[in-house]
């Protein structure tokens, strides 16, 4: 049986509110109608390639097939030329968030469900909808088949860096209960710096020298947060600090970090796709890179077994590493590291373990994004030998909330907490005097 025509559906919607005059009725007013619209536009362009030169004509001439009789205003028909135009060379309804500055994340969870993370608060899209979940199907597959990547019932989870660096994932039934789900944490290339940080009170400029120092001084660091709390702006920004004479390697599963040095490696995982080539982790990757020569070894999050031998060559000399990993607080991360090495099966006692992870890590950075959407370095820490079985830590910095403004805002404010931390002397030893003024008062 043949589908209705678009310009039959127009009839009986007309018919249907009783309207004479096909001109006064308006198309964009009616949901349904708008959806209806947008699925024969979707039918008519599967597997459609359309040469650049014949772009403009052709979405005119699919414009006046679909609404021919009607008088649409200008308004309503740049409306159905984006449509088609995104349909076509973009990503369907996601387009205009994906080329939106303002939007950080994009998160769609059902065909009508999309949210999106502006400012770092996160707010429900009303503006945006797909027509189905085969819409969204067809959205993902586009996302990722220039990437080599497919996603279906055999391979129903996709987790990938996209073109421009952003970082896709799709996860679909049956994995996914209620349909097709996509993120989308978009890459901002907006080359950021300390300063950024400062003017937006990340952290305070006493805190910005004391990181910038620790990092001079190959002093071996973790970042510690949940998602979306900046880690990776952070690890990206204090690498800035790394010599231009140095050699460093980089290790992530989605490569995101946009070093400025000259003489950076870069490497990235591989998963396992429908081709069954190799998979390549996180661990292989530090594994291979000990035998590269690096001065520093950055690695974009450790998050299992690999986190062994990254304290392995945290104490094997390979001093200044930087990571993120995620966490609450700076106990969680010593717990986490814990339950990460034992990830491996050896037997180690714990108490070895222990002193494996207090010789090699120097300092647990945490940021968070508080509830005002603001992103923090709630605390520096270092640390600081034993206290009976458990490692001390040791705050140096640390942001003391207060309470919300009026505004909703977090009101509080940053210590420097007393005392001269170990780290300090391990700064002095590489010829660094810029805290001078901070902890010999």
């Amino acid at each position: 049986m043949n589908k209705k025509s678009l310009l039959d559906i127009f009839e009986i919607e007309r018919k249907k509110k009783q309207i004479d005059n096909v001109s006064d009725y308006d198309v964009f007013s009616d949901k349904d109608l708008l959806d209806e619209i947008r699925t024969k536009i979707v039918e008519n362009l599967i597997d459609k390639e359309i040469p650049k030169e014949y772009l403009n004509d052709f979405i005119n001439d699919e414009i006046d097939t679909i609404t021919s009789g009607y008088d649409l205003s200008d308004l309503e028909r740049n409306h159905l030329y984006n449509l088609i135009d995104n349909e076509i060379n973009g990503y369907g309804p996601i387009t205009e968030l994906l080329n939106s500055k303002n939007v950080t994340e994009i998160m769609v969870n059902s065909p009508h469900d999309i949210y999106i993370e502006t400012d770092g608060k996160i707010v429900k899209d009303e503006s945006v909808s797909f027509i189905n979940e085969e819409h969204i199907y067809r959205t993902i597959r586009r996302l990722i088949e220039p990437l080599g990547r497919t996603i279906n019932s055999a391979h129903p989870m996709v987790d990938s860096r996209l073109l421009d660096g952003s970082r896709i994932n799709a996860i679909i039934p049956p994995l996914s209960v209620k349909g097709p789900v996509m993120t989308i944490r978009k890459f901002i290339d907006t080359k950021e710096g300390m300063d950024d940080l400062l003017r937006m009170g990340t952290l305070t400029p006493y805190m910005a020298r004391f990181l910038e120092s620790a990092v001079k001084a190959k002093l071996n660091i973790i970042i510690v947060g949940a998602a979306g709390s900046g880690k990776t702006t952070l690890l990206n920004i204090l690498s800035s600090f790394i010599g231009e004479d140095e050699r460093i390697i980089t290790i992530e599963d989605a490569a995101e970090l946009k070093l400025r040095q000259n003489h950076v490696i870069s490497l990235e995982t591989r998963v396992n796709n429908y081709e069954n080539s190799d998979e390549v982790t996180i661990r292989d990757l530090i594994i291979n890179s000990l035998r590269m020569r690096p001065d520093r070894i950055i690695i974009g999050e450790v998050r299992g077994k690999e986190a062994f031998d990254m304290l392995q060559a945290m104490n094997t000399g390979h001093n200044g590493s930087l990571t993120t990993m995620h966490g609450s607080s700076k106990e969680d991360a010593l717990n986490r590291l814990e339950a990460m090495v034992l990830m491996n099966g050896l037997d180690i006692p714990i108490k070895a373990i222990r002193e494996y992870i207090l010789n090699a890590i120097d300092l647990i950075v945490c940021i968070d994004r508080l509830s005002d959407g603001k992103r923090k370095i709630t605390s520096i820490s270092e640390l600081d030998g034993f206290n009976k079985e458990n490692i001390k830590l040791k705050e140096i910095f640390k942001f003391s909330q207060k309470g919300l403004t009026d505004g909703g805002e977090v009101n509080g404010e940053y210590i420097l907490l007393d005392g001269i931390p170990n780290v300090y002397k391990k700064i002095v030893s590489r010829g660094i005097t810029d805290l001078d003024d901070m902890f010999r008062k």
